[in-house]
């Protein structure tokens, strides 16, 4: 098999992400309703009124004054009018007259006083009400603008709630070895392949899928890499062990390990002594050797020196010169004969290997599968014998180092993911190895098992592995809730919650399953030969490889190539349960981690266990054509969103962003966007914020907004 190139041109916090499926989370909640604006005050009349009474109490004071003073005045004029009339003299009514003026002078300078003490009293209390009606209005304004600040505040997160995604990516962890997925059926097993593959050719990076289940669970990735104009190469055991060049072209060291490991698991019994004659056999036959010559070898130690070999297919490969090395260098004693007879025996299946491999160039999408009609014995052998020799490619050797050895591996960056189905019909040895060969080359490996084997469970509570349960059946669901209780993390009565979308979309796909089984004019695909032609339907050419799919290119071949694209857009037309309006008052029935609940998770739902407790994920890889979906996982848009929580607007500080209200007046208020599993835990998780989307608004001016928005103050009703 030829060796892969390079999967891509960024970092691993770039592309090299291995999504496993999508969480449901609702991060932003909800602002509240929105700040009412601020009315100005009733009309305060008091001012008015006490300058009334102010006047009433004066007229009221001075009334005796002005009575007098009238008095007066009538006297006054009475005593003209008696001298007229000649009652009295004049001299007398003129003294009455001056008498009477003397007497009202004073009065009238009182009054006078009295008036210029009430106006100035008047003047003050007006001063005084202009300044108070000042300061109200005053207060007032400032209100409004606050009221217009925190409407615009409000505003943002209420776009940032509405356009806020709510299902999230979800991704093999960096420092994770590997992931172990436990349990599933061949649909769900089939979603995450898609997924897996959907992230993959994302960024151009290289996919390995050893398929062991016998049922080609890799039908609808192969159809989705097509789509993407990437040839998927496909190789089906045993029919295809001639086209099959994988461990081939190693050395001699590595070839042995390989076929004694194969022999191991087809029933051998020393896997060291075996080993040790293949390498003699290859010293002698050279370390490319077909397994067909090797097996020429074998038989050599099982006939005379006097043989022909003319009636044997196999000897005749070997010159009378190779027969003549192997009995030298390996000897006939009876223990080496049983050995080369076991041997040729276990290795047959393998006689064709590599006998019609042409010189093929890479491939970015590989798949291995084993014919259903095998059985599982051959499933194990011809599984074996494409791990083991994976495990050797992945080690990413130079043939010859500086001092005449092998130089020391190396390891380049995480764009390559090697995934093996039905892992649970391998030897444990086998297991082990392709773990180690893929953390030393830094490969990531998903290992699915159906049970729950001893070599799964016991990595499952080691923290250099991401366990995945997904449904469960029969009575090992008991032992993985209880290996599941068992993990650090894990709290007690822990709950999670399930989307309606999982338990919609399996509901269709299995309709749809059951109506092709039943409609016997469907047509049968044949999974062993996926399209031949070189084109696609758009007329783009194919290739064994192509550069990354952009995201909304991705987006649309996986809404209309797969079954779970196309299920996806019919369950969201039938009724929406991701739009904005809808999605965060969907149902969500909780479920805890007890066996029964194992057994009824929806086919696509998976349960990841977490170093912070367990996520309850879907694998569906449809989601990803929702437009609340995105490929930013909870922790980036935690880390790098924007959140405005208008419950925090009272103190002056918002949180996500420095300085006072003041300050930020006249920055720019980002309008955050969308694209959540949920099934976290019930257990706080904190506040977080939402990553913003390509093309998103970027932001308005607080002060661009007028004071006068918001719904009005509710009027008093003065009958209460």
């Amino acid at each position: 098999m030829p060796a892969p190139r390079s999967g891509g041109t960024s970092s691993r916090g770039e592309v090299s992400r291995t999504y496993i499926g999508w969480r449901y989370e609702v991060l932003l909640s909800h602002p509240g309703s929105a700040p009412r604006r601020p009315a100005p005050e009733d009309v305060d009349n008091t001012g008015t009124e006490w300058a009334a009474a102010e006047r009433d109490s004066e007229a009221q004071t001075n009334r005796p004054l002005h009575i007098a003073l009238c008095g007066l005045a009538l006297l006054a004029l009475m005593f003209p009018l008696s001298w007229t009339l000649r009652i009295l003299p004049g001299n007398l009514a003129l003294g009455g007259v001056f008498a009477c003026v003397a007497i009202a002078a004073p009065v009238v300078v009182a009054l006078l006083q009295s008036r210029q003490v009430v106006a100035e009293r008047l003047a003050r209390a007006q001063e005084r009400l202009v300044a108070e009606r000042e300061e109200r209005d005053r207060v007032l304004h400032e209100r409004q603008r606050e009221h217009a600040r925190r409407y615009t505040e409000w505003r943002a997160a209420v776009r940032a709630y509405e356009a806020q995604p709510c299902w999230y990516g979800v991704t093999v962890p960096e420092q994770a070895e590997a992931a172990l997925v436990i349990g599933g059926t061949d649909m769900g097993w089939s979603a995450l392949l898609n997924t897996i593959g959907m992230s993959r050719l994302r960024e151009g990076g290289d996919l390995t899928v050893v398929d062991l289940t016998g049922r080609a669970v890799c039908g609808e990735l192969a159809r989705l890499a097509r789509r993407c104009t990437v040839a998927p190469r496909h190789w089906v055991l045993p029919a295809d062990l001639p086209r099959l060049t994988l461990g081939t072209n190693l050395d001699a060291g590595q070839r042995a390990r390989i076929l004694s490991a194969v022999a191991a698991a087809a029933g051998g019994e020393d896997v060291d002594a075996d080993e040790t004659l293949l390498l003699r056999l290859l010293e002698v036959l050279g370390p490319h050797a077909g397994i067909n010559e090797i097996i020429g070898g074998l038989r050599t130690l099982l006939t005379s020196k006097d043989d022909s070999a003319e009636d044997d297919p196999a000897l005749f490969l070997l010159t009378d010169e190779q027969r003549t090395r192997v009995r030298e260098r390996c000897g006939q004693t009876p223990e080496v004969r049983g050995r080369a007879w076991e041997l040729e025996r276990l290795l047959a299946p393998f006689e064709a290997v590599g006998t019609r491999g042409g010189e093929d160039g890479y491939a970015q999408i590989k798949i291995i599968s084993t014919d259903r009609a095998s059985g599982e014995d051959a499933a194990r052998v011809y599984g074996t014998y494409a791990v083991a020799a994976l495990s050797e490619l992945l080690e990413a050797r130079v043939p010859d180092g500086p001092t005449g050895g092998r130089a020391p591996r190396v390891r380049p960056d995480r764009t390559r993911t090697v995934v093996v189905s039905g892992a649970e019909v391998l030897p444990e040895e086998e297991i082990a190895q392709v773990l180690t060969a893929a953390k030393e080359s830094g490969v990531e490996v998903v290992l699915m098992f159906r049970t729950g084997v001893p070599a799964a469970l016991s990595r499952f509570t080691d923290p250099a592995f991401l366990p995945v349960v997904m449904r469960q059946s029969g009575t090992e669901a008991e032992d993985i809730a209880q290996a599941i209780a068992d993990h650090p993390g894990t709290a007690k009565d822990t709950q999670l919650r399930v989307h309606r979308l999982s338990d919609a979309v399996e509901d269709m796909v299995q309709a749809a399953a059951t109506e092709q089984k039943e409609d016997p004019d469907s047509e049968i695909v044949d999974e062993s030969r996926f399209f031949p032609s070189p084109h696609t339907e758009s007329g783009a050419v194919i290739r064994d490889a192509a550069a990354a799919v952009p995201p909304l290119d991705l987006v649309r071949h996986v809404k209309s190539t797969t079954t779970w694209g196309r299920t996806t857009a019919q369950v969201e037309e039938d009724g929406p349960v991701s739009t904005t309006e809808n999605h965060f008052g969907a149902p969500l029935r909780n479920i805890d981690l007890g066996s029964e609940s194992l057994r009824e998770l929806p086919i696509t739902a998976a349960l990841v266990l977490g170093p912070d407790g367990p996520v309850l994920i879907d694998t569906n890889p449809g989601i990803l054509t929702l437009p609340t979906a995105t490929l930013a996982t909870v922790d980036d848009s935690r880390h790098t969103g924007h959140h405005t929580d208008v419950k925090h607007r009272e103190s002056g500080k918002v949180p996500g962003h420095g300085g006072t209200t003041e300050e930020r007046r006249h920055r720019v208020v980002p309008v955050n966007p969308p694209g959540t599993a949920s099934g976290v835990a019930t257990k706080a998780t904190g506040s977080a914020e939402p990553p913003a989307r390509v093309g998103a608004d970027t932001g308005r001016f607080l002060d661009e907004v007028p004071p006068n928005l918001g719904p009005p103050p509710e009027r008093l009703d003065w009958r209460s």
